[in-house]
């Protein structure tokens, strides 16, 4: 028999120990439980959110289903989860939205629309994921295309911020009924949002991809601010007889020196004038002579700076003499072209035709 006087405290202590029971054989998906457990009860925050509702809910169901797991099976499967993190040499992002993000740029539009109409197909995928991800621009001709219901539920469904901007965007009498549709909205159950929400993905990827990023009238006023006078003036009368409403939409989008006093703030001169080498400054007001609605467009200039500076720029407009026509609008559009370097930077605002 041996001496137990003979042995360390230490030996007595791990000899008087009860030996541990053996691990238990967990499941995957109660190995899961664990590691989710553990680590919520270490404080770590997990982005299971993320996940599929339906793998959401397997997760929750296994946790609530298990009562006591014992320190060696504990041990297991921690010990098992680390050594397959530590054999991980690449990982995938999950779901389809998340490969199309990695393939951005590698694949084509048309792919790509095809690949989120099956996804949105699947009963799996929450469409509204995709919903409040896409920009505004986007969203506004579906909700203004579709019924005040269907309105009211997509809505409900966005941050509230955005659903804010976009109610603002809509026609008074329209956001007033789309409003009084989203009080209706309590009883709607979850399968109808789904059905509906994957019923506008489908709407949006439906449409060919735009080869152009503005539409017909801006592009159309684009071009016409920096063409000649005559020009512009053909155009737009060629354009009202054909498309009378198209024709008023493009004339909205014109801007050109005539428009100074209308679109510009008083203020905001100094800062144009600042940016405009003088001698064309000089050209463009003194050209601006020959019109009646170029001479108020000038003289709106000249009210709004400095007494001194205009008196010093009316001298040199006196000194100038006759202008030819090409030399004006060149001086003018260049001073146009001024006014949307500013406001591109964001140092001044335009006022728009509405205000």
């Amino acid at each position: 028999m041996t001496d137990m006087a003979g042995l360390t405290r230490a030996d007595r202590q791990k000899a008087a120990a009860p030996a541990l029971p053996p691990p238990r054989r967990l499941s995957p998906r109660e190995k899961a439980a664990v590691i989710v457990r553990f680590l919520l009860a270490e404080g770590a925050a997990l982005p299971l959110a993320k996940l599929p509702d339906h793998m959401q809910a397997a997760l929750t169901e296994q946790i609530g289903q298990m009562r006591l797991v014992d320190r060696s099976t504990l041990a297991l499967v921690v010990e098992e989860f680390l050594n397959e993190l530590e054999q991980v040499g690449l990982a995938f992002p999950g779901g389809i939205e998340g490969a199309l993000q990695v393939m951005d740029g590698h694949i084509s539009a048309n792919a790509a629309s095809r690949l989120r109409r099956l996804a949105g197909a699947s009963a799996k995928a929450d469409p509204w994921d995709r919903l409040t991800q896409l920009p505004l621009e986007r969203l506004m001709p579906v909700l203004e295309e579709e019924s005040v219901e269907v309105a009211a539920v997509m809505l409900s469904k966005l941050p509230v911020a955005r659903s804010a901007e976009l109610l603002g965007k809509l026609p008074g009498e329209k956001a007033r009924r789309v409003a009084y549709a989203v009080s209706l909205t309590g009883n709607v159950d979850p399968e109808t949002v789904r059905r509906i929400g994957a019923a506008l993905v489908a709407q949006l990827d439906a449409q060919p991809p735009r080869a152009f990023d503005t539409g017909p009238v801006e592009r159309v006023g684009a071009i016409l601010n920096v063409s000649g006078a005559q020009t512009r003036d053909a155009v737009l009368a060629g354009l009202e007889a054909e498309d009378a409403a198209f024709a008023a939409e493009v004339r909205k989008a014109i801007f050109t020196f005539v428009h100074l006093p209308a679109r510009v703030v008083p203020r905001d001169v100094p800062k144009i004038v600042r940016i405009v080498d003088q001698p064309v400054l000089v050209t463009a007001l003194a050209g601006a002579q020959a019109d009646a609605e170029q001479t108020a467009a000038a003289e709106f200039i000249l009210a709004n700076m400095s007494q001194r500076l205009a008196q010093g720029l009316r001298e040199e407009m006196a000194g100038r003499g006759k202008v030819k026509e090409k030399d004006a609008e060149a001086a003018m559009t260049a001073v146009i072209n001024a006014v949307r370097q500013l406001e591109a930077a964001g140092e001044i605002v335009l006022v728009k035709d509405e205000e």
